[in-house]
């Protein structure tokens, strides 16, 4: 059978525990506080920005949103990410290159389909996520911004909101951006000891003279959905502060 490898639970974000479920990393819990790990991610520049945004005097936009109006704009930013989130989800689910093939049973299975299979270059499926990482980054960084030029509109407290949120995309993104590229290596470990496992399986089984139980190729189904399933965690988190700023928006 092709199992991923156990890890102890983990609390966090859920890319964080589909990740430690399926990779060979031990992921330690972290012991320092969120203020002591923000603490070394700010340069000195970031850390100047965010105090002012957060000690300076709180000014609201010329046209403050009141009333029915800003119930209104509230509403029509909640449908457009409910739609950016919906065209995103559907965009990975539906990807030809994480769909879980439609062949015949095992019993109907043409050899080839073994070579065929085993010989997959994971380059293809890298460049893949990759590439569905970019068209997330662009879409939630556009309407990131766009929640934020809303809430500059309403309240003075508000539209200090909006600032802060700016600071830490710009002193945080580049992290971000770094540490979510390093995914795809990590689900190349992945992608090699399925393909092993179910390459072993055959090799037990013809020696043994044995039909090999299960599909061949099931091996390459599994990696697909894995894989579609880390994308799916990794919209969830990038998804966050657009959820903290509708919240914002919402309930102004």
């Amino acid at each position: 059978m092709l199992q991923a490898p156990q890890r102890t639970a983990l609390s966090g974000p859920a890319l964080i525990r589909v990740l430690a479920r399926l990779t060979e990393l031990d992921v330690p819990e972290s012991s320092q506080s969120l203020s002591d790990r923000l603490s070394q991610w700010l340069g000195w520049t970031d850390a100047i920005g965010l105090s002012t945004a957060l000690g300076g005097p709180a000014r609201s936009g010329q046209a403050s949103a009141v009333g029915g109006d800003a119930r209104v704009s509230g509403e029509l930013e909640e449908r457009e990410c409910t739609r950016v989130r919906a065209s995103l989800t559907n965009a990975i689910v539906g990807d030809s290159t994480f769909a879980v093939s439609r062949r015949r049973g095992a019993a109907q299975a043409p050899a080839q389909d073994v070579t065929v299979d085993t010989t997959v270059d994971y380059a293809v499926f890298r460049q893949r996520y990759l590439s569905v990482q970019q068209t997330m980054e662009t879409a939630i960084g556009n309407l990131r911004g766009r929640l934020r030029t809303t809430l500059a509109t309403r309240t003075p407290a508000a539209a200090r909101l909006a600032v802060v949120d700016a600071v830490m995309e710009r002193a945080l993104s580049p992290r971000e951006h770094n540490l979510l590229a390093t995914v795809p290596g990590l689900l190349a470990g992945h992608f090699e000891r399925l393909r092993e496992a179910e390459r072993a399986t055959l090799a037990a089984a013809e020696a043994a003279g044995a039909a090999a139980g299960g599909r061949s190729g099931a091996w390459l189904d599994v990696f697909r959905k894995d894989m579609q399933s880390v994308l799916l965690a990794e919209l969830d988190l990038r998804f966050q502060p657009v959820e903290g700023l509708l919240a914002a928006l919402l309930t102004r």
